[in-house]
């Protein structure tokens, strides 16, 4: 079962799940994806009764959260939490997945064993999903991950494209700093995890810290834009709140997969 299967991440894990063989149901807030040989229901997380009634009805094995509701606290911190409680009632393997968001860039770099200390309201609700899904459900996997590209439905090539065609306003900053990781890479892995028997915090990100100027440039190169049209600035004069410079490390992880993490540099070497 993928919890926000009509996502861009839930639509590749939807998609590599079909393809390895495994009955799969996938779940929507507004509407279903497209990909065929799925069963698809509409799910809202804030409604515990709906969210106790899914792997009741369904019976998964496994369970994969990939919902993104941003600084919805109702859904992104509070939602996980009641999911995880149906996961461990019903005897189901949870992997729920979190993000960069939780740290607030103070460190150099942020590997497994670091706490949270979020600066915005959606890495407040993504650090407190972490830490009540941990609670109620022991033996689940909470993976945190970074900027996730792939196509043009990833938000991050978009902001490039319109950026690039003059119809975006806007800058990428030179000062904010993570590590990009594909959408098949990271579905590959989540999969990977939810096929094992870990348990507790796993970084999935890629190798390669990069500013977003950088990694747009990046985007630019492999999709034949032109770099030169995509505006440079600093966020740190933006007045936007936020963490600049959060490192996932994922080498704890990453030595006990075989899916690799490629960074950004090599996987948007390839054009589209």
């Amino acid at each position: 079962m993928i919890i926000g299967g009509s996502g861009f991440l839930g639509a590749e894990l939807v998609r590599q799940a079909v393809a390895a063989g495994h009955a799969t149901l996938a779940t929507y807030a507004t509407r279903p994806g497209g990909l065929p040989g799925v069963t698809w229901r509409p799910l809202d997380l804030r409604n515990a009764a709906a969210v106790e009634a899914a792997p009741a009805t369904a019976g998964p094995c496994v369970i994969v959260n990939a919902t993104s509701a941003g600084a919805d606290w109702a859904v992104t911190a509070e939602g996980p939490v009641r999911l995880a409680k149906a996961a461990a009632r019903h005897g189901c393997r949870l992997v729920h997945v979190s993000s960069d968001a939780v740290f607030s860039g103070s460190r150099p770099g942020y590997d497994e064993t670091c706490p949270p200390d979020p600066v915005t309201p959606y890495g407040a609700a993504k650090a407190a999903a972490e830490t009540g899904v941990g609670l109620v459900c022991p033996g689940a996997v909470v993976a945190r991950t970074s900027l996730i590209i792939g196509d043009r439905r990833s938000a991050h090539v978009a902001a490039v494209h319109q950026l690039a065609a003059g119809v975006r306003e806007g800058v990428l900053f030179t000062d904010d700093i993570r590590c990009p990781v594909h959408v098949t890479d990271l579905a590959a892995a989540l999969l990977e995890l939810a096929a094992g028997r870990t348990a507790g915090m796993h970084h999935l990100a890629g190798t390669d810290a990069l500013s977003r100027h950088q990694l747009g440039t990046l985007i630019a190169g492999r999709d034949g834009l032109d770099p030169a049209r995509l505006p440079a600035g600093l966020r740190a004069e933006s007045g936007l709140p936020g963490a600049l410079d959060v490192r996932l490390d994922s080498r704890a992880t990453q030595r006990a997969l075989r899916t690799r993490l490629r960074g950004a540099r090599e996987f948007l070497t390839e054009r589209a």
